[in-house]
């Protein structure tokens, strides 16, 4: 289901599962993983993503990345939206729903964490967090702070669509990891028949 434009170049150990787009002159380089769990990955013109990077799209949320994007490599983004002219660095995390807008740069090992909107021409730092619609980058000792909002934008729910507490006392990690098994497994089921 892959569609790749003539004039993209993708290395041959790259893997490409799924509804994935590759736009001209997008360059897709050695061990890269473009898994589209559901949704769609759209890579932009003229984007370089570069070794072992790691992009999935999910039901729920399509991974897109604009035009005359850098996506480091050992980065890992899903569910995300990059505008055009976006910088993510080595070892770099986005999360589903969030959405960087141009000329914004998450730096080495930054982290962006779901639904969070990080404005035109913003930075996270070396290490840092940003949580929040808009916004807001900490550095990584301020857990508390990052926790408050973090807690609001309730993860367990928003991606495994699972409540933090249960009546029936079955543990939140059972519950995530069990609907999230299941539904690779029949993702994967479909892939290798």
């Amino acid at each position: 289901m892959a569609s790749i434009h003539p004039a993209a170049t993708i290395a041959s150990t790259a893997v490409l599962r799924g509804e994935v787009q590759v736009s001209a002159g997008a360059v897709i380089r050695d061990g890269v993983i473009l898994v589209a769990d559901g949704g769609t990955i759209r890579i932009g013109e003229n984007t370089i993503v570069m070794e072992h990077a790691v992009i999935r799209s999910t039901t729920a949320d399509d991974c897109t990345l604009g035009a005359h994007v850098m996506v480091g490599p050992h980065t890992h983004l899903t569910g995300c939206t990059l505008e055009d002219e976006v910088f993510i660095a080595t070892g770099a995390s986005v999360f589903n729903g969030a959405t960087l807008k141009k000329w914004s740069e998450v730096r080495i090992n930054g982290v962006v964490h779901i639904d969070t909107m990080l404005e035109e021409g913003a930075t996270v730092p070396i290490g840092w967090v940003a949580v929040g619609s808009p916004a807001q980058i900490f550095s990584p000792e301020r857990h508390d702070d990052i926790w408050a909002i973090q807690k609001n934008l309730n993860f367990p729910t928003r991606v495994f669509g699972e409540p933090r507490s249960s009546e029936d006392g079955v543990s939140l990690m059972r519950r995530m990891i069990g609907k999230y098994a299941a539904a690779l497994r029949k993702r994967l089921g479909r892939y290798n028949t």
